[in-house]
């Protein structure tokens, strides 16, 4: 249904009250086609608020929005054939398998293709299932999450939203997830808006990222710009830390200082420069650990001194 704007999906001043609580309080954002958008709050921060909003679930209580340019009821009625979600849990049918999952989801799309079963099935890394006769139900909770995203793609979304979808998996899960979404955007150019209260795990995937707090946006920023705010710091113990402290001070003025017996470089970009300045230097490096200052800092930072009461 590609309108051939580069914005997706557009709110301007959107809210939402549910009796005296304003869930989503005059929410101005924008999604970019190609983008994966990571929505960033707080459980209870208005992020599923916003995604039942634009899926239709809830209506707003004022403020307006565009979903692939579609502005008025009807339009965005049409747009959502285009649009796929998995809000808090996918919606499966915990007593079929797989394949009936898949196929039912088709009926309902008024699909006839049935090969699409079995390659979407593939493309979510559940080939083993595809043939099975073991039931939803009976699946990990990964794998409910893949069943899910099958399901979504059947209809060749040009959106896809997804609401913590990495919820309740083990570390190894997590990292599947992350690496079949990043292959699915890159893929098939699918735009997603993809929203979790962890940053960490959020920043290996989304390209733009909005921040939400008590219903408010506070921020919008690029990938970019967000690992420049919160670049890498450098601690490093030598056997001449003062001769140590003083070189680094010239290439890294004011980043620099002295604690406990080490020193720690701020900013850092490239910590192998700071590796070769010492060795050149005759210093030997004892201990050189780099430290990430960041993004569940930025994140708490960012929030903990915004309070929209």
């Amino acid at each position: 249904m590609s309108n051939g704007s580069d914005i997706v999906v557009e709110t301007k001043g959107l809210t939402k009250k549910y009796g005296t609580t304003l869930a989503l309080n005059n929410v101005s954002i924008s999604v970019h086609r190609g983008e994966i958008y990571g929505f960033v709050g707080r459980n209870g921060a208005g992020k599923t608020t916003l995604i039942r909003v634009l899926t239709g679930i809830a209506n707003p209580t004022s403020g307006s929005f565009t979903l692939l340019g579609a502005a008025t009821k009807n339009e965005q009625k049409e747009a959502r054939k285009h649009i796929a979600a998995m809000v808090e849990t996918p919606a499966l049918y915990m007593n079929m398998t797989a394949h009936d999952n898949l196929r039912t989801t088709l009926i309902l799309k008024g699909l006839k293709d049935e090969s699409l079963i079995r390659s979407r099935l593939e493309e979510v890394g559940l080939s083993d299932v595809i043939a099975s006769s073991k039931k939803a139900k009976d699946f990990s909770l990964g794998m409910k999450q893949r069943l899910g995203i099958a399901m979504a793609l059947l209809g060749d979304p040009e959106l896809l939203i997804l609401d913590e979808p990495t919820n309740g998996l083990d570390p190894e899960g997590i990292r599947e997830m992350r690496e079949l979404l990043v292959n699915i955007n890159k893929n098939r150019n699918i735009t997603m808006i993809i929203s979790s209260h962890i940053l960490g795990e959020l920043s290996k995937l989304a390209t733009r990222f909005g921040f939400i707090d008590k219903g408010v946006i506070i921020n919008e920023i690029s990938s970019d710009d967000l690992f420049n705010k919160v670049s890498k710091s450098v601690i490093i113990k030598t056997d001449d830390n003062i001769k140590t402290k003083n070189i680094l001070d010239e290439h890294y003025p004011n980043r620099v200082m002295s604690e406990n017996g080490s020193i720690h470089v701020a900013e850092v970009n490239n910590s192998s420069e700071i590796v070769k300045l010492l060795v050149k230097s005759d210093i030997n490096v004892l201990q050189f650990r780099e430290q990430e200052n960041g993004l569940e800092d930025y994140f708490i930072n960012l929030i903990g001194g915004n309070h929209h009461d």
